[in-house]
């Protein structure tokens, strides 16, 4: 392990859980209670929060309210509100609901690329020429996420140079960082240090994101290595919302609650206050009406007073 003084002292959580942690619920949460859930992980600390997604509600029906959520929620200052958006008709939604910044989103592999936005890889990217150019000029921020980079669920191991190359296509394009995605959960240390070697030699960053997955458990560990590494940006969802489709009844999202309490417990500021990040998780549980899996969400908060 390197030593904390070669650790960053302060992290960045981009929080999730009201977009790619109720996206795969199948009971329709409340527009109120998406509210509430956003709201209290802001009472939180959370600084940078995604909460929703202006995709067609065929697609993601549990979005279909995003619009409404963005104009209810109390804005705070110094808060990041954003919101996913894939094509030009959600730019336009996106824009009206007043959100701060957007996110676009392409697989590192061609076939979970199809499965997840009917499109191929050059088509998606085509499809966001009227997104991040307008957005930025309209004065938003873009966020970019490249999935699938440590496996695919129906290629098996994706090249990490495939997922550079599109991240590059990205920030040339105008995100400002891209977000590097385990979005089965399969990564393991020595993996992350290989991905993370190829784009820390070729991006600053400032530029680049980890969106980890805890579905076999080894999520913290890969933080551990993006630490090192020198990744000041890692994306969770309180409580672990959000299962992974592809391992039906799997954690999916690493905890927000886990990340905090790992990064606070090594001296790593975040900003966030976890016993208040803690009450948000009971919201989230409450919402959903189903236990979540985060490991500090079950069993509790400790002091990390030493």
């Amino acid at each position: 392990m390197a030593p904390a003084s070669k650790l960053p002292s302060h992290v960045s959580v981009y929080e999730v859980s009201p977009r790619d942690g109720l996206q795969n619920e199948s009971a329709q949460v409340a527009t109120h209670a998406k509210v509430r859930l956003v709201e209290a992980l802001v009472d939180a600390g959370i600084s940078r929060i995604e909460v929703g997604s202006f995709v067609a509600a065929k697609w993601v029906p549990q979005m279909v309210d995003a619009d409404e959520v963005c104009k209810m929620i109390e804005r705070r200052p110094g808060v990041t509100y954003a919101g996913l958006c894939p094509n030009a008709r959600g730019l336009h939604r996106a824009l009206a609901a007043n959100v701060d910044e957007v996110a676009v989103f392409v697989s590192a592999s061609e076939t979970h690329n199809s499965k997840n936005v009917n499109k191929t890889i050059r088509q998606t990217l085509k499809a966001f020429e009227p997104v991040i150019g307008p957005a930025v000029e309209a004065g938003l921020k873009v966020r970019g996420y490249v999935s699938t980079m440590w496996g695919c669920p129906y290629e098996g191991d994706v090249d990490p140079k495939r997922g550079l190359e599109l991240a590059e296509h990205l920030i040339d394009a105008g995100c400002y960082q891209v977000s590097l995605g385990d979005t089965i959960g399969v990564g393991t240390p020595i993996q992350t240090e290989k991905i993370l070697d190829l784009f820390t030699s070729a991006l600053p960053l400032a530029q680049i994101a980890l969106h980890l997955h805890d579905t076999r458990g080894t999520a913290l560990a890969n933080v551990l290595v993006g630490l090192q590494a020198g990744i000041t940006t890692f994306d969770a969802s309180v409580a672990g919302l959000g299962g992974c489709p592809y391992a039906p009844g799997a954690a999916g999202n690493l905890a927000t609650e886990d990340l905090v309490y790992t990064l606070e417990g090594m001296g790593i500021a975040t900003g966030i206050d976890l016993e208040k990040l803690w009450q948000a998780g009971q919201v989230a549980e409450a919402i959903v009406g189903r236990e979540l899996p985060g490991k500090v969400h079950r069993a509790g908060v400790r002091s990390l007073a030493k």
